[in-house]
């Protein structure tokens, strides 16, 4: 990522995010709200941990010369398998400044959809949020992938409808968001939800048009759940260690989870994701695409569109050599095999 727009980005978020050198949790422990783990921060730090375990066996003597890196998941095309992962909060997770909601969903949705790859909005405490998103996705043609926390009652489903509104193909659900700090400090009620109340959100989506997807399965019968209930996609995801303190981390936990429900959902993961590199590792772990988060706020925060686009740009051709150094020509050719 660029230097000046890091340094945009620390100065926007100061007493929020230091913007590390190495993203990696352990100067930000507690830090919630804000940009850190809960607790010990020890989850956080199991998401890079896993992925840094994860070795890639080197191959240079193939045709892998210029690898293609365009997939589809869930119907979409996108030109890497990447999503901007649902982050919003501006002004209590990255110390607002001068970037407003509007300003960072706006750089998220538009910078991905600039790059060929599609950006998720999220929401929380303050219809400010959700809104923005909502928004955004609208101005960039429905290309955008709106999330909506676990809330209970009706709130669940009004937004649910207002988000099919929005023109989106897809529409998610954070069920891992459920005992989420800062929305039980703001008296804000979300809750684990039951087998049955995932098939009713499934009909619901689908109802309105749109494919359904839930981030926060960690375990193999949970990834089971979802497949019986109608959800088209899973992300492997522990929130990015922002709700449950020492949970695994997500590459450790994936490809039994992806042997559970192989061919029956789409299975994405997050996670201590930074580079290409780490976007291969997890391809050959089994997922079929990566959502990345807290780097594509450091992006939006420093550098909007443009510094979300560029980053985008980073990732592609630290994807491209590590696929060229590792002899695969296309996503479909990536696979356990490149593992060391």
């Amino acid at each position: 990522m660029d230097a000046a727009v890091r340094q945009q980005a620390r100065e926007r978020m100061k007493g929020y995010c230091r913007v590390c050198p190495v993203c990696d949790g352990r100067a930000c422990a507690g830090e919630v709200p804000g940009m850190g783990g809960l607790g010990t921060g020890s989850a956080f730090r199991a998401n890079v941990e896993a992925l840094k375990k994860v070795r890639l066996a080197m191959r240079c003597l193939h045709r892998a010369v210029q690898p293609n890196l365009a997939c589809s998941v869930l119907g979409l095309d996108l030109a890497l398998p990447v999503l901007a992962a649902p982050i919003g909060g501006v002004s209590f997770n990255m110390g607002g400044g001068p970037v407003t909601e509007a300003d960072y969903a706006d750089a998220i949705m538009l910078g991905c959809r600039d790059a060929g790859i599609i950006g998720c909005g999220g929401d929380g405490v303050g219809d400010v949020i959700h809104e923005c998103a909502f928004e955004s996705i609208r101005k960039a043609g429905g290309h955008g992938i709106p999330f909506i926390k676990p809330w209970d009652g009706e709130e669940l489903n009004r937004k649910l409808d207002k988000a099919a509104a929005t023109g989106c193909p897809v529409i998610g659900v954070d069920v891992d968001a459920a005992g989420l700090i800062t929305l039980r400090r703001q008296g804000r009620p979300v809750s684990p939800k039951s087998p049955e109340d995932l098939a009713d959100m499934a009909a619901r989506v689908h109802g309105a048009g749109c494919k359904f997807m839930i981030k926060g399965v960690m375990t193999e019968d949970e990834a089971r759940i979802a497949a019986d209930a109608g959800v088209d996609a899973i992300v492997v995801s522990n929130h990015g260690g922002r709700v449950l303190d020492h949970t695994p981390g997500t590459a450790e936990v994936l490809p039994e989870i992806v042997k559970a429900v192989r061919g029956r959902v789409d299975v994405l993961a997050d996670g201590g994701i930074r580079d290409g590199v780490d976007i291969l590792k997890m391809l050959a772990l089994g997922a079929q695409a990566v959502l990345v988060g807290r780097p594509f706020s450091t992006a939006a925060v420093g550098g909007g569109r443009d510094g979300v686009a560029a980053y985008i740009e980073d990732l592609r051709a630290g994807l491209t050599a590590a696929m060229t150094l590792t002899g695969c020509a296309d996503i479909s050719s990536v696979g356990p095999h490149i593992l060391a």
